[in-house]
């Protein structure tokens, strides 16, 4: 059964629009252009964090994070951030009884953020930088599932990458379930392995719920 949820952050509870156009502003590109070229990087199974040296070759992503917090100008999301399903998914899930986390390569900023959101909603927040481990690195995966009070195969992680989230869950015993959202969720959702690898395919999270009872009802 499935008995713990463990939900991914950028483009599976938090809408990124808003935050990948400030780094266009931050970059001094339209932010039509950053777009575009962000959605053609990933498309072609290149890591994101290319789209920058399209722009400006030897662009240090880790330094200018620092450089825009210096600059008054952090990278940032709140609650006008969030996908619509986000509050109400994470309702029901805790009414069903489910042990509830969120985890994701995200900075220390971000997960004081993250904690300032959700403390009351779920019993877990690891971020990357946390941990020392990223995804898709196997290693982050094994951090879940030491903190998780439960067997990796009773744990359900949530994202919107089959690259960066549902292939190493799956690698790491865990459940998983793809959520069609982001560009990296519009993008990969048609191949073979977003249709064969997901034990779930929801479009949207409050389809989430549902889903997983009917799991456990089957394998009760």
């Amino acid at each position: 059964m499935i008995r713990a949820v463990v939900f991914d952050v950028g483009e599976c509870l938090v809408d990124e629009t808003r935050e990948y156009g400030t780094w266009a502003d931050w970059l001094g590109v339209p932010r039509h252009t950053f777009a575009a070229v962000f959605g053609a990087v990933i498309a072609q199974g290149r890591d994101y964090r290319d789209v920058f040296q399209e722009f400006r070759p030897g662009f240090d992503l880790y330094e200018q994070r620092e450089a825009r917090a210096a600059a008054g100008r952090p990278e940032t999301f709140d609650e006008t951030d969030l996908y619509p399903d986000v509050r109400p998914t994470l309702a029901r899930l805790r009414e069903d009884g489910l042990w509830l986390g969120i985890a994701g390569n995200q900075t220390v900023r971000a997960g004081r953020i993250l904690r300032e959101l959700f403390a009351r909603d779920v019993d877990l927040i690891g971020t990357s930088d946390d941990w020392g481990a990223s995804k898709p690195d196997i290693a982050f995966f094994d951090r879940v599932a030491d903190v998780v009070p439960y067997e990796s195969g009773e744990i359900l992680y949530v994202g919107d990458r089959i690259d960066n989230d549902l292939r190493p869950a799956v690698a790491a015993g865990m459940r998983t379930a793809l959520v069609h959202r982001g560009p990296w969720g519009t993008i990969q959702w048609g191949t073979a392995e977003a249709r064969d690898l997901p034990t779930f395919r929801i479009e949207t999270l409050a389809d989430l719920p549902e889903a997983v009872e009917k799991f456990n009802a089957r394998e009760h």
